[in-house]
């Protein structure tokens, strides 16, 4: 009995100490700036006040000041107080743009959420905006706002206080941070969420639509459904066709809105987003993509088989019945490279391809690699001949393989009698074990089937989207990536409000494209270094 009783006491002692163990981790858990990897997403409080036709919302789920101590957990010892001092460079830059000194005015009391939107108009430009700022308690949201209306007031702003919708509002012209005098007005809602917007008719608006589930954000199904599914993510992002075409990128087919969400994955940033179709379109020129027909079997066999190194690979899957609209927007980015003219041999192959096509791109040339009857390069030969290239075999180191040449005046002698004429390589396509290869240098396909190795840290990349059936698969080397984003205007915009280029430390990109439920999945992967 006294054996039996010890034991209960030590077995009690166990529990007892796992418990008060596994809570302990758990506090530390909920506090660690590791868990933004997986943060639930919610709709946003202030989602409540935004008009559904605003063209642009963002929101920062979160503390201002977690990112930046996710990014010292995460960075190598010797640069974590640089990964830190970057994101608040670009934190205090993002909120001096809209005319706030986050040190000054903000950090002492602004809570776990932040949103911006930019109001619809006519013409195609913002008519307005708002910003919402979150509370952790209510006297820090109304001394701010008795701080923010004193100074104004001292710079010479007339005040207006009046009610709207049973909220007190305070108005009137003034000069926000480094900026000339424009419209302001604020409101306080619940000593909880501070509203602050660029007059009083965009706040006026955002009272209007809170009380209206039919016009607000936070009750709209299409955006709830895209949060379910989403699941995750620390910064929101909503936008429309003008902020997609203005803000994002224009020239996406048959786009008519996006929501997307950003959240940190070890030393890389995953930006997941859901692109519906417009009003009134069926889907199938924004997300017609054919599903994968083998399982990926042959894009898999492609993946083991490609050797040497490149600066970018995409892995697409039945180009040849892509929507029309997507492969003129891509095969030049994917085949050629920005800015770069798109020769006539790649466009052909994979605009006849059905089934995978590899693409890889180096100093050398490009490399295309697909299923040998796929295309067939005598259903290309009449179209090759009409864009000048001659098909001729050609036999090298003991392996016949077809080469495609154009014939041009010999060099120094144009506009001499008797011109000279040269032929010179354009492609050739090589065949071996069911796979072709083809390529606009015959050293790259030597290198194809001499190397030992592939180029494993873009497979990493494609393998890392997580997205196997995607019709496209897209990963970029670090210096492909850092000399793309430069192009795309947010990355300019986020770089120029933390005041340095943000693009010295990017190690590699990939994205992916995927059809589902008559939406488009779009999934970004960023590394950093």
């Amino acid at each position: 009995m006294k054996a039996r009783r010890f034991l209960a006491v030590v077995l009690a002692a166990i529990l007892v100490l796992l418990a008060l163990g596994g809570g302990a981790w758990w506090l530390i858990w909920q506090r660690s700036p590791l868990q933004l990897q997986q943060q639930a997403l919610a709709v946003p409080r202030s989602a409540r006040f935004v008009p559904r036709d605003a063209d642009l919302s963002l929101y920062l789920l979160g503390d201002p000041e977690q990112p930046l101590a996710y990014a010292r957990a995460v960075a190598p010892p010797r640069r974590r107080a640089e990964a830190r001092d970057a994101l608040a460079r670009l934190r205090d830059g993002t909120f001096a743009a809209a005319g706030l000194d986050y040190s000054g005015e903000l950090a002492g009391w602004l809570g776990p959420e932040t949103g911006l939107w930019l109001l619809a108009s006519a013409d195609r430009t913002p008519s307005g905006w708002v910003l919402a700022l979150s509370s952790r308690d209510g006297d820090g949201a109304r001394r701010f706002l008795q701080r923010f209306w004193q100074t104004r007031s001292l710079a010479g702003t007339d005040l207006q206080v009046s009610s709207y919708r049973g909220m007190g509002l305070i108005s009137g012209r003034g000069a926000l941070l480094g900026s000339e005098q424009v419209p302001i007005a604020t409101a306080l809602i619940n000593d909880e969420l501070v509203l602050l917007a660029s007059g009083r008719g965009p706040l006026e608006q955002a009272l209007d639509v809170s009380q209206i589930d039919e016009l607000n954000q936070a009750a709209d199904p299409a955006f709830r459904r895209s949060l379910e599914r989403l699941a995750q993510g620390v910064v929101l992002v909503s936008a429309r066709p003008p902020a997609l075409d203005d803000w994002l990128g224009g020239g996406w087919p048959g786009a008519g809105s996006l929501v997307a969400a950003l959240r940190p994955q070890g030393s890389n940033l995953l930006l997941d987003g859901w692109l519906m179709p417009a009003p009134g379109e069926d889907g199938e020129e924004l997300a017609g993509f054919p599903p994968s027909a083998d399982g990926g079997a042959s894009a898999a066999a492609l993946q083991a088989e490609v050797r040497g190194e490149a600066a970018s690979l995409a892995l697409l899957q039945d180009p040849a019945h892509w929507p029309q609209a997507w492969q003129a927007r891509l095969q030049p980015w994917l085949l050629a490279g920005p800015g770069r003219p798109l020769e006539a041999l790649p466009a052909r192959v994979a605009a006849a391809a059905e089934g995978p096509l590899l693409v890889l791109r180096s100093a050398g040339g490009w490399l295309l690699g697909s299923a040998a009857a796929s295309p067939d390069p005598a259903a290309l030969a009449a179209q090759l001949a009409g864009d000048g290239l001659i098909a001729a075999p050609l036999e090298l180191d003991g392996e016949t393989m077809q080469v495609w040449t154009r014939l041009q005046a010999a060099s120094g002698r144009r506009g001499a009698a008797g011109d000279q004429l040269q032929a010179t390589l354009a492609a050739a396509r090589s065949e071996r074990d069911g796979l072709a290869w083809w390529s606009n240098s015959l050293d790259t396909l030597g290198q194809q089937r001499q190397a030992r190795r592939g180029p494993r840290p873009l497979l990493d990349t494609v393998a890392a989207l997580d997205l196997p059936a995607a019709p496209l698969r897209w990963a970029l080397a670090g210096g492909p990536a850092r000399d793309l984003l430069p192009l795309w205007t947010p990355w300019r915009l986020l770089s120029a409000l933390a005041g340095e280029p943000l693009a010295e430390r990017v190690q590699g990109l990939g994205l992916a494209l995927q059809s589902e439920d008559g939406a488009l999945h779009l999934r970004a992967r960023l590394s950093y270094g």
